[in-house]
C-alpha cells in the first residue's frame, strides 16, 4: 500500500477557517493565522507538526506568508505556548506533559516553578537552579515527588532571561572580584574579570550588566556599568532597590517626545461627544500626601435607594495602544511606591496632571453609574465616557471628621457637599452589611508609615490607621470594579480579572489540625468558601488568641493575580471581579478601560448636547485590539511586575528599618511572636513595628523541637512553648545591614506571663499587623 505525503495527511483532516482572521487583519499588512487558531489547529491533530505541514494546512505559500508564520511560531515558542521537539515538530505544551512558568528563587539556593496556568507548583533543586536566575520563565517536566511530597521538576528548556542587571557590593580577593547580589532571591555571584570593574571599590554598590547567562555548568559573568556608591549613603536603599529589581526609572527619548504637545488643559475638542458630569458635585477622597487622584464619588438618595457615580481618569484617552508610553507603561507594570518617593507608571504630565482628578478643573473621566437599592444590591448600571470637574479634594482625615465625629468647623466649611457626603455614608453602611453577609474576608490590617528627619534619617515608624472614610471608597471602588468586570463579561470581551483562588489542600489541611488543637473548626469541608472563613473569623473576635488564629488563617490563602480566567475573588466572595478604578498606577486598569471603551464606540453610543445616551449611527468598528492569548500573557506580566514592587518597597524598608536600630543594640523592647519556624522565632517589636528573629540556639537550657501544626516550639526538657502570638521581651543584639536582618535574644528566660484576658485589653485600640497576603 502506498504511503502518503505529509501534505495529503494534513489535507485530509479538512481545518476550519481562522475565527480570529478579522482581528489579524485589523493588525497586520499581511496576516497570518491568530495564535488561538494555531492551538487549535495542533489541538485537532493530536501530534506534532513542523513547520512545512503547518504551512500547507493553512495554505501558506508565499515565501513573506511562511516567514511570518516562522516568526510566529517562534513566538509561541518563546512565550511557552509551543514547545518544538528534536525533529522540528511543534506541539502543545501541555500534551508534552511539561510545565511552563516563572522561576522563584529561594534564599537557600533552590526554587520553584510556578505554572502560567496556576496550580501547584514544582519544586526545583539547587542543581536545577544553577543555569537559571530568580524570575527567568522555563519549560520543565515533572520529574517526581521529593521526600517532602512535593512535585519535583526538570528544567527542559530556558523561554526568557529575567535578570539582565544585578545590584550588588563588589569584593575583590586573592585577584579575584565578584558581585554578591543584593536581591535575596539571586544566590549566585557574578564573576566580574579585572577590566571589567569599572573603577569600582571594594564594598561599594555597583550595578553589574549580566554577559553571560548562567549554565548547568558555570555561573553568570558581568561587568560594571554603574557606581552606585558606599554602603551607608543616604537614599541608598531605594537606589538599590531600584536597581535590583530592574525597575524602570528614566523614560526612554520616544515617550518624551510624545509628551511634548501635551497641555496642562484638557483639549476642546476632546470634550465633545461626551457625557458632561461638570454640573454634579464629584468630589476625590484620598490621603493627606497624595498627589494623583485617580477616582471620584458622587452619591444621592432616590426613591428605591441611592444613585453612585464613581468617576475613573480616562487615562486611555492618552495612552493609546502601540505607542512609546503604552509600551513603557506596559513594561513598568504599575508605579511603585517607597517612603517618599514614587516611580510613576505614567509621567508626571499625566500622573499629576491630566489624568489626576484635581479641583475645579475639567478631566476626562470614565464614569461607572450604579442604582443601588435599599439591600445594597446594584439593579441598574452603565458606563460612560464623560468629562467632570471635581468640586473638592477631600482627605480620609477630614470626610471621619464630618461624617462620624460630627466636626462643626469642618462641617460648615463643606456645607455645600455635606447632603451628598452623607448620603455616601448612609450608602456605606448598607454595603457594609451585604459585604458582611455575603461572607466577604475582612482581615483587620494596619500599614505604617516612616518619619524622615535631617539627612533622611529615621525619626520614628507609626501605625496609619483605617477610618470609615478609606472603607467608604474602598465599597465603592468594589463595587465599580464588579460592575465592569460583569459588563465585560457580558460582551464576551478578553480582559484581566483579578482572581482569587481558595485555600490549597495542603494549607487547608495544616489550618484545620491547628484549629483542632483550639477546639476549633473551619467549615465548608474541602472546598470552603469566603463565608466559612468570615463566619470563624467572627467566632473568635473575643478570644484572646484571635491575633494568633487569623494569622494562620490568612497565610492558609494564595495570593490574588491577573488572568484572562474569570475564577472568581474568594477573599471578596464576588464571582466576577477585576481592577478598573486606578488606571494611572495599574496596567490592568487601563487594559479595561480600553475594553469598556471599544464595547462603548462598537455600541455607537455617544452623547448629545445635554449629556445625555443616543445611539448614533457610525461605521462598523474593527476588531477589539487584544486577544486571549495576549491576556494571558499580559495578566502574567503584571502579576510578575506587582510582585516585583512589592520586593523592591518591601527590601527598602527592610533596609530603613535596620538602620533605624542600628544604634539600639542592646536596648529591651516588648514584642509579639509574629512566625514560629525550626530554627528560632520571629518577633515583632511593640510600638516601633520592627521584625527581627531570635534564633533557636539563642533559646537556653533546653532543647526545642518545631510543631509545624501548632505554629509553635516546645522544650524537651521544661515543656516551655513559644508560640505564634506570645508576648516577650527580647534585647537586641546583632544588626545586620546588608542581609537586612535583626538578632534578638530573650531578655527574660521565660515569656512575659500575662493573663490573656489583660493581654486583650492591652492590644485594644490596635490592628493586627499581620501583612496582607491576598492583595484584592
Amino acid at each position: 500500500m502506498k504511503k502518503r505525503s505529509k501534505k495529503q495527511r494534513v489535507k485530509k483532516q479538512r481545518f476550519p477557517k481562522d475565527p480570529f482572521a478579522e482581528r489579524e487583519a485589523s493588525k497586520y499588512e499581511t496576516p497570518i493565522p491568530s495564535r488561538e487558531f494555531i492551538l487549535s489547529v495542533l489541538a485537532d491533530s493530536g501530534k506534532p507538526m513542523d513547520r512545512e505541514e503547518l504551512a500547507f494546512a493553512f495554505g501558506l505559500s508565499r515565501e513573506e506568508d511562511i516567514e511570518a508564520l516562522r516568526r510566529r511560531l517562534r513566538a509561541m515558542e518563546r512565550d511557552g505556548q509551543l514547545l518544538r521537539n528534536r525533529r522540528g515538530g511543534y506541539g502543545l505544551v501541555e500534551r508534552m506533559d511539561m510545565v511552563r512558568g516563572r522561576v522563584i528563587g529561594h534564599p537557600d539556593g533552590f526554587g520553584f516553578l510556578v505554572p502560567d496556568e496556576g496550580g501547584e507548583d514544582l519544586f526545583l533543586s539547587p542543581r536545577q537552579m544553577r543555569g537559571v536566575l530568580n524570575g527567568d520563565r522555563v519549560v520543565a517536566r515533572v520529574v517526581g515527588i521529593d521526600y517532602r511530597g512535593r512535585r519535583e521538576g526538570a528544567i527542559v528548556e530556558v523561554l526568557e532571561r529575567n535578570t539582565h542587571r544585578v545590584v550588588g557590593r563588589i569584593y575583590f580577593e586573592a585577584g579575584i572580584s565578584y558581585v554578591v547580589p543584593d536581591h535575596k532571591r539571586l544566590t549566585q555571584d557574578i564573576r566580574i574579570a579585572s577590566e571589567n570593574v569599572g573603577g569600582a571599590r571594594h564594598g561599594q554598590f555597583v550595578t553589574a550588566e549580566i554577559i553571560e547567562q548562567p549554565s548547568k555548568r558555570a555561573g553568570p559573568v558581568g561587568r560594571v556599568v554603574e557606581v552606585i556608591g558606599d554602603h551607608m549613603a543616604p537614599g541608598m536603599e531605594i537606589d538599590v532597590a531600584i536597581r535590583a529589581h530592574e525597575l524602570p526609572l528614566e523614560w526612554p527619548d520616544a515617550v518624551e517626545d510624545e509628551i511634548q504637545g501635551l497641555a496642562e488643559a484638557v483639549a476642546p475638542a476632546a470634550k465633545r461627544n461626551r457625557v458632561d458630569l461638570r454640573g454634579l458635585p464629584l468630589v476625590t477622597i484620598d490621603g493627606v500626601d497624595s498627589r494623583d487622584f485617580d477616582d471620584a464619588v458622587f452619591c444621592k438618595k432616590t426613591p428605591r435607594g441611592w444613585q453612585l457615580i464613581v468617576a475613573i481618569a480616562d487615562v486611555s484617552h492618552y495612552v493609546r495602544p502601540a505607542t512609546a508610553l503604552d509600551t513603557e507603561a506596559q513594561l513598568r507594570g504599575n508605579s511603585v511606591y517607597f517612603p517618599e518617593r514614587v516611580i510613576p507608571m505614567l509621567p508626571e504630565v499625566l500622573s499629576n496632571g491630566l489624568c489626576s482628578l484635581n479641583p475645579n478643573v475639567d478631566r476626562l473621566c470614565m464614569a461607572c453609574e450604579m442604582y443601588i437599592n435599599h439591600e445594597g444590591k446594584v439593579t441598574r448600571s452603565r458606563f460612560m465616557e464623560a468629562v467632570m470637574r471635581s468640586h473638592a479634594r477631600l482627605t480620609y482625615d477630614e470626610v471621619a471628621a464630618m461624617l462620624v465625629e460630627r466636626h462643626t468647623k469642618i462641617r460648615a466649611r463643606y456645607e455645600p457637599l455635606l447632603e451628598n457626603l452623607e448620603e455616601l455614608y448612609g450608602l456605606y453602611k448598607v454595603l457594609r452589611k451585604l459585604r458582611n453577609g455575603r461572607g466577604a474576608i475582612d482581615f483587620e490590617t494596619t500599614e505604617t508609615r516612616i518619619v524622615f528627619g535631617a539627612d533622611r534619617k529615621i525619626e520614628r515608624i507609626v501605625p496609619v490607621e483605617r477610618n470609615d472614610a478609606h472603607k467608604i471608597i474602598e465599597e465603592c471602588m468594589i463595587a465599580a470594579n464588579v460592575c465592569a468586570a460583569r459588563f465585560l463579561a457580558r460582551h464576551k470581551l478578553p480582559t484581566l480579572y483579578r482572581v482569587h483562588e481558595g485555600p490549597q489542600s495542603d494549607k487547608l489541611t495544616d489550618l484545620r489540625e491547628f484549629l483542632g488543637e483550639l477546639g476549633l473548626s473551619l467549615g465548608g469541608g474541602e472546598k470552603p468558601q469566603a463565608s466559612d472563613y468570615a463566619k470563624l473569623l467572627k467566632k473568635i473576635e473575643e478570644r484572646p488568641d484571635a491575633h494568633l488564629i487569623q494569622t494562620v488563617m490568612l497565610r492558609s490563602l494564595s495570593q490574588a493575580r491577573y488572568s484572562p480566567d474569570n475564577i472568581g475573588h474568594f477573599g471578596l466572595a464576588h464571582d466576577e471581579y477585576l481592577h478598573f478604578t486606578s488606571p494611572i498606577r495599574r496596567y490592568p486598569d487601563l487594559l479595561v478601560h480600553r475594553a469598556i471603551r471599544h464595547q462603548l464606540q462598537s455600541s455607537g453610543r455617544s452623547t448629545n448636547g445635554g449629556g445625555k445616551m443616543r445611539r448614533a449611527p457610525r461605521a462598523a468598528t474593527s476588531a477589539f485590539a487584544y486577544s486571549e492569548s495576549d491576556m494571558q500573557s499580559l495578566g502574567e506580566h503584571c502579576s510578575t511586575t506587582e510582585r516585583r514592587a512589592d520586593d523592591a518597597t518591601r527590601d527598602a524598608v527592610d533596609w530603613l528599618k535596620c538602620e533605624y536600630m542600628m544604634d539600639k543594640v542592646g536596648e529591651e523592647y516588648a514584642g509579639i511572636v509574629s512566625s514560629v519556624t525550626s530554627f528560632g522565632i520571629f518577633v515583632e517589636l511593640e510600638e516601633i513595628y520592627v521584625e527581627g528573629l531570635v534564633h533557636i540556639t539563642a533559646l537556653h537550657n533546653d532543647y526545642y523541637h518545631f510543631d509545624p501544626a501548632g505554629h509553635r516550639l516546645r522544650g524537651e526538657r521544661t515543656g516551655k512553648v513559644y508560640r505564634l502570638g506570645d508576648e516577650v521581651r527580647v534585647r537586641v543584639v546583632r544588626v545586620d545591614l546588608d542581609e537586612r536582618k535583626l538578632d534578638f535574644e530573650l531578655a527574660d528566660a521565660v515569656t512575659v506571663e500575662k493573663p490573656r484576658s489583660k493581654r486583650k485589653g492591652k492590644r485594644d485600640g490596635r490592628k493586627s499587623r499581620t501583612k496582607r497576603k491576598a492583595r484584592r
